[in-house]
């Protein structure tokens, strides 16, 4: 990789880069450091990139959502944790939770809880519900639907 990059290589470069996937401007100002971009210069390309579409914070915040609670099983809790260490406003972390229905959430929680509670080889009672309760936490699902389903699990005796 070369070392310096002039505005218009470096536009072109940073184009090509939240053409491949939604970005946010911490992922693209970071980016911009490493070509050794000053901040003059990384000012003017995300104005750039931000007037010709190729950066969208909303459209990042929802496609990141999405594609979290579809792909990796992802809670909410996780999601907003997320989005919040990537410096996404408030505002946007709650358009963007709206991606994601009432009814789709749920079935995905069910799925996988149920399809853990099965994989989980525990004989202990206790050690195979912390197993589990541990797991969905850290997925970040919400503790109510967590401890709720648990009983649920262990009195249909699966």
């Amino acid at each position: 990789m070369k070392d310096v990059f002039s505005i218009k290589e470096a536009i072109q470069k940073i184009e090509y880069f939240c053409a491949y996937q939604e970005r946010c401007h911490e992922e693209v100002v970071s980016k911009l450091r490493t070509m050794k971009m000053d901040s003059d210069e990384r000012d003017q390309i995300m104005v750039h990139l931000i007037g010709d579409n190729f950066l969208n914070e909303e459209r990042f915040a929802c496609s990141f959502a999405r594609g979290k609670h579809r792909i990796k099983h992802w809670g909410k809790i996780r999601i907003v944790n997320e989005l919040k260490f990537k410096n996404i406003s408030q505002t946007l972390i709650n358009i963007a939770l709206k991606e994601i229905t009432t009814e789709e959430y749920l079935e995905t929680f069910h799925t996988l809880a149920e399809r853990h509670w099965e994989f989980i080889q525990e004989k202990n009672t206790l050690k195979k519900r912390k197993k589990f309760c541990d797991y969905m936490l850290r997925r970040g699902f919400e503790s109510n639907l967590v401890y709720d389903k648990v009983k649920e699990l262990e009195s249909s005796g699966q």
